[in-house]
């Protein structure tokens, strides 16, 4: 299980330990290394990059960002964190949660997700997906532009 802290970053399954925001490239990766097996990634306007396949989902986190672009906003250390599905796992629960508040955000059907909330996600984190289930969730050490 993948637990969402907002504001502190993501728990690991396992006795991984958790990605907390501003951490060093090396840190997050030797993390996330004792859960799968990490690949170095790319983002506009962060230093680095990296992902992992872990239970069906995708890893993505990335750090030390510079805002010139308008896209993140300037941060030491690991400064995002994603989680998505596989194309061929959309129709149904995710084979790894990822909780947040107790409650499994790939467990259930958008509709139902959405109504749990309401309106109290935090500003530092964005849900994905249009179809019956939610596709993709992320975490950022700040407040992250709405999208338009």
């Amino acid at each position: 299980m993948f637990e969402l802290l907002p504001d502190v970053g993501l728990r690991l399954p396992g006795c991984a330990g958790t990605l907390r925001f501003g951490m060093d490239e090396r840190t997050a990766q030797w993390a996330v290394a004792t859960v799968a097996d990490v690949r170095d990634g790319w983002v506009c306007g962060a230093r680095w990059a990296f992902s992992a396949q872990c239970r069906g989902l995708t890893l993505d986190a990335y750090g030390d960002t510079t805002g010139r672009s308008g896209g993140h906003q300037d941060a030491a250390g690991l400064a995002g964190i994603g989680l998505s599905r596989g194309p061929l796992t959309l129709t149904g629960p995710a084979a790894c949660a990822v909780v947040l508040r107790g409650i499994d955000l790939f467990g259930y059907p958008t509709a139902e997700v959405s109504d749990a909330f309401s309106d109290s996600l935090p500003p530092t984190l964005r849900l994905s997906g249009g179809g019956l289930y939610l596709t993709s969730v992320s975490v950022h050490a700040k407040s992250v532009p709405a999208e338009s």
